[in-house]
């Protein structure tokens, strides 16, 4: 009985092991919790970043320093041409893709009347062609495998609007329906899709927000907290992985019951 316990209880811990993970934006926040969660569960991580190689060796450090395997890549995932060599370089080092995260994400936040065209053509640009050019770039690997699992970092914004974030909200509400329509067309080939729609999560973006701000947020939410990284990284493991095998084109909120 011991031992039949802790072959289960390593099950468990060891949900995604061998499985090859695709992350975009795992530099810091939601993203670099994804990447450590997966780790942790077994997973070799490939993870995109724009600027310092300095800074992305040192998280492929943090990120394996248990044993674990992870790789960054200097990739622009709003970029077509970056998305797809960066996709070739991830098979041709690790054989295949078993997961995509589309996690990249930016704001420029301001009023419509003020919004410039730069600032709409970069949040959905970043937000959003950028989940078109990775789905895209994983197709081939997954049709292939006959399997996969493609997870798009929505949000609750995306669903219910916010007023100063057209830009993000109009990205994060293009997340969902690019999300259904993929889970309708690759289904057939065990294929999945879905989306995370978290609310407020405390990261080092947030520690900058004024205190009492935050409070009001907080108490606004059932649970009255914010999320944690992990609360969406745990999320995208289970999606990930096949204790959701039978779950596709789905929205799933993270968000202490902010929308209901």
């Amino acid at each position: 009985m011991c031992n039949t316990l802790i072959i289960f209880e390593k099950k468990l811990t060891m949900l995604l092991k061998d499985k090859v993970v695709i992350i975009t934006g795992a530099s810091r926040g939601i993203g670099k919790s994804i990447a450590q969660t997966c780790v942790n569960h077994g997973a070799k991580v490939a993870f995109t970043y724009l600027s310092s190689d300095e800074k992305a060796r040192a998280l492929e450090a943090e990120l394996t320093a248990q044993g674990g395997v992870a790789v960054g890549f200097k990739s622009d995932a709003s970029n077509f041409d970056q998305a797809h060599e960066l996709v070739d370089n991830v098979v041709e080092q690790f054989g295949t893709v078993d997961v995509l995260v589309n996690n990249a994400g930016i704001t420029r936040d301001t009023l419509l009347m003020r919004m410039t065209e730069e600032q709409w053509d970069e949040v959905i640009n970043t937000n959003l062609k950028s989940a078109f050019n990775l789905t895209k770039a994983v197709i081939k690997p997954m049709l292939k495998a006959r399997s996969g699992s493609i997870i798009n970092m929505s949000s609750v914004v995306g669903v219910k609007g916010n007023a100063g974030q057209a830009n993000y909200a109009a990205s994060k509400a293009g997340l969902i329906g690019f999300t259904k329509s993929i889970a309708a067309e690759l289904g057939s080939r065990n294929i999945r899709c879905n989306a995370i729609a978290p609310g407020f999560i405390e990261t080092e973006m947030t520690e900058v927000l004024d205190p009492a701000v935050v409070e009001q947020w907080r108490n606004a939410i059932p649970l009255k907290r914010g999320g944690k990284p992990e609360d969406v990284a745990n999320a995208t493991v289970f999606l990930a992985s096949e204790m959701s095998a039978y779950i596709t084109g789905q929205t799933l909120h993270v968000c202490g019951g902010m929308l209901m």
